[in-house]
């Protein structure tokens, strides 16, 4: 028998994040023809890392306390706010810094550059947080069965 410490649930979650980026890079290295360290820190792009994470944490949740409890309640309304916002709210602010970087550019554009560009990929399209929340329920059910296994 498995005694459950709660670190079966953090362990499911960081494996469904760090999955996440490293599909990042992968994409990347297969689209762009070249390495990009800087993608496994960054934020947006396919799939959600966001996602992943908290919904490896919420299905950890459910396999160890069951889909009824209190527990996963609270962690899947944790998770749909953390994907609303990266659909939402940061995918927005993400938009909203292209605008500005194209303004400051205009302004600029016969002097040197006086200030540091916006990050522009903050946020994710609603597909890449389906599919980023899909890797960590598969990932987070995978690594349960093989606890149960081994």
């Amino acid at each position: 028998m498995i005694v459950n410490t709660g670190l079966e649930v953090i362990f499911s979650a960081l494996i469904g994040a760090f999955a996440a980026q490293m599909l990042k890079f992968i994409f990347y290295y297969t689209h762009q023809k070249r390495i990009n360290f800087k993608i496994l820190t960054e934020t947006g792009g396919m799939p959600s890392s966001h996602s992943a994470f908290v919904l490896a944490l919420a299905t950890s949740v459910g396999i160890i306390n069951g889909y009824r409890s209190v527990e996963f309640a609270i962690a899947l309304g944790f998770s749909m706010v953390i994907m609303y916002d990266a659909a939402g709210l940061r995918r927005s602010a993400g938009r909203m810094a292209v605008v500005l970087n194209k303004i400051v550019d205009d302004i600029y554009a016969h002097k040197p550059q006086t200030s540091e560009r916006l990050i522009e990929l903050l946020g994710h399209t609603p597909l890449e947080v389906i599919m980023g929340g899909l890797l960590g329920i598969v990932l987070a059910l995978a690594y349960h069965i093989l606890l149960i296994r081994y």
